[in-house]
């Protein structure tokens, strides 16, 4: 009986012996984009699994820095991936850009304010904090540039990350933020986009393979995946441009 089970496990063993888990740490704004790319991933590595992280740029470098189990990491600004790079995670030569994206004006819907100027009459504000957010840094720069950094500060309430931001204005706890254009719609119902930022620095998402990856060749394929035209398709469909 024994003997009669064995050919069969042996049969067995190729669809599971190769199969791993790749954990990917990205950019809270790629929340939408990199799960249907993780699906696509899957789908083209038949019993791989895709694992994913998301959260502010610089706390998840922080995780990284801290030891965090991970493989690739994308970022939604150069200077969270520089951090990263100064540190010595990232596995040379894979680092990449592979997105570009908008920084836009919201406000909730059915508000009145359209523009930049209309923001001196407003109570409260939101964007990421500009310490540890990539949106939050290109917000107080481009604001800056502007002259309107000084006057507008005192009234931003500083998310965690640009989702936290994007829910604050959904819930009219504000009367307008900056996030990416790419968020406005996951709550294309509760809130309206209606000005363009000019950032000073264009929005570019970095993307590279962790120097302690504990799945290095499935992290490289998984950068290559994302920067291919079947992977650049995806982010399209998110409204994310080329980098």
């Amino acid at each position: 009986m024994h003997r009669k089970m064995l050919p069969a496990l042996l049969l067995a063993v190729p669809l599971w012996a190769g199969a791993a888990e790749l954990t990917v740490s990205a950019a809270a704004s790629l929340t939408n984009a990199f799960k249907d790319l993780a699906q696509a991933f899957e789908a083209a590595h038949p019993g791989d699994k895709v694992l994913l992280n998301f959260a502010a740029s610089d706390p998840l470098v922080q995780q990284i820095a801290k030891g965090a189990p991970v493989d690739v990491f994308a970022a939604a600004d150069q200077d969270a991936m520089d951090k990263a790079n100064r540190l010595k995670l990232l596995a040379a030569g894979t680092r990449r850009d592979f997105a570009g994206n908008t920084v836009v004006l919201v406000v909730p819907a059915g508000s009145r304010i359209a523009s930049l100027a209309d923001l001196h009459g407003a109570a409260r504000l939101t964007t990421g904090n500009p310490a540890s957010v990539p949106i939050g840094r290109y917000t107080q720069e481009a604001l800056d540039k502007a002259g309107l950094w000084r006057a507008l500060a005192p009234k931003f309430v500083f998310g965690t990350s640009v989702r936290q931001s994007l829910d604050y204005v959904a819930r009219a706890e504000v009367d307008a933020g900056f996030v990416y254009a790419t968020d406005v719609m996951a709550q294309k119902d509760k809130i309206k986009a209606v000005a363009t930022l000019a950032t000073v620095t264009p929005v570019r998402y970095p993307i590279a393979v962790l120097a302690r990856a504990p799945q290095p060749r499935l992290a490289r394929q998984f950068v290559d995946f994302a920067t291919s035209a079947a992977g650049q398709a995806i982010l399209a469909r998110h409204g994310f441009g080329k980098p």
